[in-house]
């Protein structure tokens, strides 16, 4: 191509590795270097440094533009953003058409040479053209479709490759149609296409899954897709192991090499003989179930295998690689495609009750393409499963899936009974994995699975036959039936027999002993647990023997911050115990105590409430004040109480429970620490920081002593502590106890844990008062984002989120940003909290501060007499807040000129700060140099003067920051 040697990198997607060999054999044919990943890395290295070190090697990058190479999750966006940066040369060359929006703003002005579409000479004359201005060889090289036939030509040991995107099949080809409908599953081509280039000399593949999961569409789209790389393509059937040579023999006649009277078997090893001497060719093994019996009939040579198998166990003789359903993602693009016009929401929602899996998908949009609503055939699934999963067109796939199902279960049936018990169970057990351990300790207590309940390996027996059948997913630990396999199965059992299994299923849950449900350590095994009583089909309200379980279930989705699913959980459990055992029940009391708790944490604190009331009222009358019970129904209504503004009445309560926990439990008493915490922080709440800090502080070192420094009471008391700290203005040492307490917290409780969250939002706090903005800013962005992720955009601590990280950007100067943030949190909170909450006053407080900042001071005085008056009603006159919010319409009316309503109603700010707060009190100095700026703005310097005798100067009212 040129004859001044270059070293270049190739930057490339997944899927176009083709393009980057061909165009890799042709650089280097012209005498050029090339860095080429799959060439020149090996497996297990770091691949940032070799990329990082590969870009500065490099004369100019080969950047190989398709829409893959765009996808934001790949590292090319790595490759070609540090090109850029770095000044250094972009060779783009196009793979496929792209539109003006495929392709970003830094590269948009790049001139690109097209490849696709090309033929051989035209691909080449492109690619000199793209490297050196379009020079042409003396000798053009051989077109990369023609290969030799015998093996590596080069020194180094590469065939050269076929031109990608080469049009036309195969000369052997007996590959059914493409399915047009085929969508996603783009990480599995990338996947399967590598690992088959990886291989060494007839690399085998096996593709295995449950029926239905997509193995023969994925294989079908492989040899379609990367045709123009092989010159043979064959398929065959494979589920009948003794057809096999019939097949090889097919593909004989078309080579040509077929001997008549020999007979299928040598035959078949004639083919296996000649694809040994012959390069680039692929054969599909479709629907392979018995590895021995297909291990004979695997060629050898330089060519791939692709076997497709609901048998996982092919070890030894193939690589397996095991297919799982569609990402969601997938799931929504593939039902967006085929049934138009359904939102994101209804997609979801039917992707959800189908379980990502493709054949579900398929055969939903034959339905509900053909005269059926998508809510009319989810109440079909829900209620019919098996009758509804007879029905629809999937193209592509041999039967429905309850066919499907009930083919695999009979054949199960017919060999292994005690196999198809396994199944039946695993059927009315949640659609999450199952511990394999589960049912070692419950076998001898099993009455639905035949045999001998002392066989030790009757459990590896049966489910070595359920992966067989593919219908279930196998590991060492767990197995896993598919929730629609699984509904279709329950469909399938008589009364009779339902009732047998569920009782079996009771047995195995009322056995597992996680452990402490509070203890970070066992959460996982709960988690476990957990996700089996609460699915939807596991009844387990009814009950009785499952209640203590259930009760610890729901302490431990509280604690570990999953109060949706409590609620749900919790709820039902509520009413189905209710009635069997009355209102005034222990275990109902119980039950409703921590429904209360998790709908609060939930944010529904409107609804907890009168559930926490009741339960505080039925505990005190048929327990008493003192039992523990009641004091927790007492603490948490005291929490409720803070939330509503009632500052006052909540301190009260906590103040009796703290006595009442500390005479009866004992000072050192956990809920005692959880009481003396929520006490101080009812005391934030009335301005009293300072006596709030020693509680808190006296609290910790008892939870440190008694629990350890990293229980999560220990670390909740940590964060109060340094937010009292904030308070008292005292960043610097709130800042140090809290990166501590954030890398504690996010190691025990994980990173979307509530009380990380909050620990992680009273961080940024201290980094805003360190004057850290940019910190501060990463910080609340990223909690910002995972509350909205967990807890929804309309919870009351995401509400907070969202406003901290507002003010932030105002004060980073990025009001356009600031603004509607604010406007919409404010919104949201009136919609979900009310006017009159609290947290609503706030926002709407922290919004008319900022209008005021824009200049809008009408607006803003608006809102803040608003919010004022909301706070004298709620907080009462004298509240810190109402005088914040009382000095801001203040400020306001200064900006509007209307001094001496600014100076009477500071006046009345101040004299009430003096009072409540003492002279000193930073609130207290800020309204005092406030007053003394409208009065020198009124004329009236001599009183001004007389106020600030002996006062620090402060900034002026009206100055702008620099």
């Amino acid at each position: 191509m040129t004859t001044t040697s270059q070293r270049f990198f190739i930057s490339y997607a997944g899927l176009d590795r083709p393009w980057a060999e061909w165009v890799g054999w042709h650089l280097e044919r012209a005498d050029h270097q090339v860095i080429l990943d799959v060439w020149d890395w090996s497996t297990g290295g770091n691949f940032v440094e070799r990329m990082d070190e590969a870009l500065k090697q490099a004369d100019a990058v080969v950047a190989l533009f398709s829409k893959s190479y765009f996808d934001a999750d790949r590292w090319t966006q790595e490759e070609w953003t540090a090109a850029v940066a770095r000044r250094e040369r972009i060779i783009p060359l196009a793979l496929e058409p792209l539109a003006a929006a495929d392709t970003p703003h830094l590269l948009a002005p790049r001139l690109h040479k097209n490849l696709h579409g090309l033929d051989e000479t035209a691909a080449l004359a492109a690619l000199r053209e793209a490297i050196n201005g379009g020079t042409r060889p003396t000798s053009p090289p051989i077109f990369p479709g023609k290969a030799p036939a015998a093996g590596p030509t080069e020194a180094e040991g590469r065939t050269k490759p076929r031109l990608p995107g080469s049009t036309g099949q195969p000369d052997v080809w007996n590959v059914r149609r493409r399915n047009p409908d085929f969508a996603g599953r783009e990480a599995v081509m990338v996947q399967l296409r590598e690992s088959l280039l990886n291989g060494q000399q007839a690399f085998v593949q096996a593709l295995h899954g449950m029926g239905g999961i997509g193995k023969t569409q994925i294989a079908l789209e492989y040899a379609h897709r990367f045709s123009g790389q092989y010159d043979l393509v064959w398929w065959i059937d494979a589920e009948q192991s003794d057809q096999v040579p019939v097949h090889y023999t097919e593909l004989a006649d078309h080579l040509g090499i077929a001997k008549p009277d020999a007979g299928s078997d040598p035959n078949a090893r004639a083919v296996l003989h000649h694809l040994r001497t012959r390069q680039r060719w692929l054969i599909v093994l479709d629907n392979a179930e018995d590895p021995a019996q297909i291990a004979p009939w695997l060629p050898e040579g330089p060519g791939h295998v692709l076997i497709t198998s609901r048998n996982h166990n092919w070890r030894g003789i193939a690589h397996p690689t095991g297919l799982d359903v569609f990402t969601r993602s997938d799931s929504l693009a593939y039902l967006g495609t085929r049934i138009p016009g359904t939102t994101a929401a209804q997609a979801d929602a039917l992707a959800q009750d189908l379980g990502d899996l493709p054949l579900a998908l398929a055969q939903a949009a034959g339905v509900i393409g053909s005269g059926m609503t998508l809510d009319r055939y989810r109440q079909l699934l829900t209620g019919n499963t098996a009758r509804i999963l007879q029905e629809g067109d999937a193209p592509g796939y041999p039967a429905p899936l309850a066919a499907t199902v009930g083919i695999a279960t009979t054949r199960l049936d017919d060999n292994h009974p005690e196999a198809t018990a396994l199944l039946r169970l695993g059927a009315f057990l949640g659609p999450d994995p199952i511990p394999i351990a589960w049912l070692e300790s419950a076998r001898p207590h099993l009455s639905t699975i035949p045999g001998d309940p002392d066989d030790l390996m009757w459990l590896h027996t049966s489910l070595q036959h359920l992966g067989r059948y593919g219908l279930a997913r196998i590991d060492h630990e767990t197995f896993q039936i598919h929730r629609l396999t699984q509904a279709v199965l329950r469909d399938q059992s008589d009364s009779a027999q339902t009732e047998r299994v569920r009782d079996d299923v009771t047995t195995i849950l009322r056995t597992i002993e996680p452990g402490d449900p509070e203890s970070p350590d066992n959460w996982a095994a709960w988690a476990s647990l957990t996700s089996h009583l609460t699915a939807q089909h596991v009844l387990v309200a009814g009950r009785p023997e499952l209640r203590p379980t259930l009760q610890q279930a729901a302490i431990f989705l509280i604690r570990s911050g999953q109060p949706r699913t409590a609620v749900e959980l919790l709820t039902s459990l509520r009413e189905t115990w209710t009635a069997d055992l009355g209102p005034d029940n222990l275990e109902v009391l119980t039950c409703a105590q921590y429904l209360g708790h998790a709908t609060f944490d939930f944010g529904d604190f409107t609804n907890a409430r009168p559930i926490i009331e009741d339960t505080l009222t039925r505990r005190s009358r048929t327990l008493g004040d003192d039992h523990p019970d009641t004091l927790h129904s007492a603490n948490d209504l005291a929490t409720v109480l803070n939330e509503f503004g009632e500052h006052t009445e909540a301190r009260r309560m906590h103040e009796d429970t703290l006595t009442r926990r500390r005479r009866t439990l004992g000072v050192d008493h956990p809920d005692t620490f959880r009481s003396a915490t929520n006490l101080a922080m009812a005391l934030g709440k009335l301005d009293k920081p300072a006596e709030a800090l020693p509680m808190l502080e006296d609290t910790l070192v008892r939870a440190r002593r008694i629990l350890g420094d990293d229980h999560p009471d220990t670390l909740h008391t940590a964060t109060n502590v340094a937010a009292i700290l904030n308070e008292l203005g005292k960043p610097a040492e709130a800042h140090r106890m809290l990166e501590d307490t954030l890398v504690r917290a996010r190691r025990t409780l994980g990173d979307d844990h509530p009380d990380t969250l909050h620990t992680a939002t009273t961080f940024a706090g201290s980094l805003s008062q360190l004057g850290k903005k940019a910190e501060c800013r990463r910080t609340l962005e990223d909690t910002l984002a995972r509350r909205r992720r967990t807890l929804g955009d309309d919870h009351p601590d995401t509400l907070h989120s969202a406003v901290n990280f507002a003010v932030n950007l105002l004060e980073l100067g990025e009001h356009a940003e600031a603004r509607p943030r604010l406007e919409d949190t404010l919104l949201r909170a009136r919609r979900t909290l009310g006017d009159d909450h609290p947290d609503t006053l706030k926002f709407a407080n922290a919004l008319a501060t900022a209008l005021n900042g824009f200049g809008e001071h009408t607006e803003a005085r608006r809102i803040h007499e608003d919010t004022l008056a909301g706070r004298r009603r709620i907080l009462g006159n004298d509240h810190r807040r109402t005088l914040q919010s009382a000095y801001a319409v203040a400020i306001t009316l200064y900006s509007l000129r209307a001094y001496s309503e600014a100076a009477e109603l500071l006046e009345d700010v101040r004299a009430r700060q003096r009072r409540t707060l003492g002279d000193h009190h930073r609130d207290t100095l800020r309204t005092t140099h406030a007053l003394a700026d409208t009065l020198t703005a009124m004329g009236k310097r001599f009183a001004a003067q007389k106020l600030l005798a002996g006062k620090k100067p402060k900034r002026r009212l009206g100055r702008k920051r620099r």
